[in-house]
């Protein structure tokens, strides 16, 4: 609504309706420097065809490279099932399942994801609705949290540094100490931890496989958690990986949690993700987001509810357990159909990951590219490529996006790129790839 086309008299009730004197007033709220104090001079309107034509000369723009990156978030064959159910309208345009006796099919597909979840994690619980692998790892931190009334928290520098952040601004508002466990040798330093927990320590946080593709030994950081009667929290961006190695939950993990995007969920720009959180049965009340129960109806026959909805923030606002409030059923559909349709194969495919990427690598080493670090991966791992940044740029001009870059992230890393194969890159096209290195360099 425009406000200034409104009449005095019109505008004289809404204020008066609202309880304020003055626009002024009512946005009092916001630090008078910062406000506008002019028009935005935006342009008028176009046409349905001008906007149509000026979209296509944008799209012109994309660059359809051959990707060899990972770091979170990971391309893998979406079979053409998915998006047939993905697309139906009475999931597509579905909304939260609030009345279950017509959310039935919606249900049905959060339990299943939710089974699923927790059989791949080795858990207890799972639960639905979270936005994605880094809100995820908040939202298990706080969990943590919550069994001890504060505390301080540890966090792995090999967790994704995206996550980390998001994390920081959580405790930083929370008022929580967050102490940096560092990494030697690709791998948390255990060490490291055994001088930073403490008995206030609410929480140790580990990534396997970490940021850098490395296979963490959790259950070193397990045991080391319990006998300060903290929780160990088990991140994981790439849940294929739990195809091939051990559940968080047989790891001794306590929460498990990150991102299911790679399940049936395409690389759209970065998103929309969608972040999964399970846990043991203690979290069963602590847990945010919602827990779809099975039950019977009158006449016997199978029944779906909303077993559990930790959703106060209708209205507890700050003293909700979360304030996490979004409907992630559709992405969570796409990843229960996904993995419907993969069942046992996906010890298969995560074998096939691993051996691409172990190509991969062997096919740089042999070019005379070093790998930094010597552990066990799954599907990425770090190189070394000197003048990384002018060897990626044009490799984009033939085509090819090599990884992402990790100075940024860990300024000691110079020159280093994290590089990821999945079932996406055959054999030939990293051939191809080895060649255009060798050919620009």
């Amino acid at each position: 609504m425009d406000y200034t086309a409104l009449s005095d008299i019109d505008r004289e009730e809404m204020l008066k309706a609202i309880g304020v004197r003055s626009v002024d007033e009512l946005f009092s709220d916001i630090p008078e420097e910062i406000r506008l104090k002019e028009k935005l001079h935006l342009p008028g309107g176009i046409s349905d065809i001008e906007v149509e034509q000026a979209l296509r000369k944008l799209a012109g723009n994309n660059i359809v490279a051959k990707s060899f990156a990972g770091a979170g978030v990971y391309r893998h064959y979406i079979p053409a099932v998915v998006d047939d159910i993905a697309r139906r309208g009475e999931f597509f345009t579905a909304y939260t399942p609030y009345q279950p006796e017509v959310s039935q099919g919606t249900l049905t597909a959060i339990f299943e994801y939710q089974t699923m979840i927790a059989r791949l994690t080795g858990c207890d619980i799972a639960n639905a609705s979270m936005y994605d692998g880094a809100t995820a790892m908040a939202e298990a931190i706080l969990m943590a949290l919550r069994g001890k009334n504060g505390g301080n928290v540890i966090l792995s520098e090999t967790i994704h540094p995206h996550y980390r952040e998001v994390a920081l601004t959580y405790m930083r508002a929370a008022g929580i100490e967050v102490r940096a466990c560092g990494f030697r040798d690709g791998i948390t330093d255990v060490s490291k931890l055994n001088t930073l927990i403490d008995d206030a320590t609410a929480a140790v946080v580990v990534q396997s496989p970490n940021f850098f593709g490395l296979i963490e030994n959790v259950t070193s950081f397990s045991d080391i958690a319990h006998k300060k009667n903290a929780k160990l929290i088990q991140v994981i961006t790439e849940p294929l990986s739990l195809g091939l190695l051990k559940r968080p939950g047989v790891l001794g993990a306590d929460i498990a949690c990150g991102e299911a995007q790679s399940f049936g969920n395409p690389v759209g720009f970065g998103g929309p993700l969608l972040g999964f959180l399970a846990a043991k049965e203690e979290f069963v009340r602590k847990i945010p987001g919602r827990l779809v129960g099975k039950s019977v109806d009158e006449r016997g026959k199978d029944a779906y509810v909303l077993t559990l909805q930790t959703r106060e923030q209708h209205i507890r606002r700050e003293r909700a357990t979360s304030n996490i409030c979004s409907n992630e059923g559709l992405c969570a559909l796409r990843a229960v159909v996904y993995l419907s349709l993969l069942g046992n194969n996906i010890r298969t495919l995560a074998q096939l990951n691993h051996a691409l990427a172990a190509y991969l690598k062997h096919r740089l080493e042999e070019k005379g590219f070093a790998a930094p670090f010597a552990g066990h991966f799954f599907n990425e791992f770090v190189v070394c490529v000197h003048d990384i940044e002018k060897v990626c740029e044009r490799l984009r001009g033939e085509g090819y996006e090599l990884g992402i870059l990790l100075e940024p992230y860990y300024p000691a890393l110079r020159d280093c790129v994290l590089v990821c194969a999945t079932e996406m890159n055959s054999p030939d096209e990293i051939d191809a790839l080895i060649a255009a290195l060798e050919g620009v360099m």
